[in-house]
């Protein structure tokens, strides 16, 4: 009995399998759009709108730190533009001083004992009598700075002897020095101011005049050279 039921289940499977190879496959076949249909669907996908990149951006966004978002959005200031290097100009050199004008350097000793000895021709004189200190500077430089643009070398300058009870001629000679009884004011300023640098620039040296010519009252002014 148990035969006869397991020869009947192999024939069944056997008639299946032979049913399932004579059935013929279904083959997919894939059909091209007509122009139709293409018109069709250009016309539904025309105006529609990725959704999921839209709501990706927004999910990426809404992440975003709010410092980073508001730093995003604001552009960045724009940074001073420095100046090249060339362009800075060179500082301006300081400015030379004049040449200090030499000392005075006296004058030659045939010149002096000449000038000593009355045998020297005066080419100009100035008269400060009656002038102020500050009159007399003025007057003296001008005086020098003029008769030097002339050419002239030996000139006679009075200063006055001062007021005193003596009245000796003891101040003639080759060198100045002060003497106490004479304090004639522009007696004593007159060798200072030749040894100023504005004096300098015109006077070679000087010395006290010969008797005839004022004596200890006057110098001798040597001038130097017109350039």
């Amino acid at each position: 009995m148990r035969l006869k039921k397991k020869t009947d289940e192999t024939a069944v499977s056997a008639m299946a399998d032979e049913t399932d190879k004579k059935a013929p496959r279904r083959k997919s076949r894939s059909r091209s759009l007509s122009d139709e249909e293409r018109k069709l669907w250009r016309a539904v996908v025309k105006d529609a709108k990725p959704l999921a990149r839209k709501r990706s951006i927004h999910a990426a966004e809404a992440a975003l730190p709010a410092e980073m978002l508001s730093s995003a959005a604001t552009p960045p200031a724009p940074q001073p533009k420095r100046m090249p290097a060339s362009v800075v100009p060179p500082p301006s050199p300081a400015p030379r001083r004049a040449p200090e004008p030499p000392p005075l350097t006296g004058l030659e000793r045939r010149t002096s004992q000449r000038l000593a000895r009355g045998q020297m021709e005066v080419e100009a004189t100035l008269d400060l009598h009656g002038h102020s200190q500050a009159e007399a500077h003025g007057a003296l430089l001008g005086f020098l700075s003029r008769v030097r643009a002339r050419g002239l070398r030996c000139v006679l300058v009075i200063t006055g002897k001062g007021a005193s009870p003596y009245a000796r001629h003891t101040l003639h000679g080759a060198e100045f020095y002060e003497v106490p009884e004479r304090q004639g004011v522009l007696r004593s300023a007159v060798p200072r101011w030749l040894n100023e640098a504005d004096f300098r620039a015109h006077v070679s040296g000087f010395q006290p005049a010969h008797p005839k010519h004022g004596g200890g009252g006057a110098f001798y002014i040597w001038l130097r050279k017109k350039r």
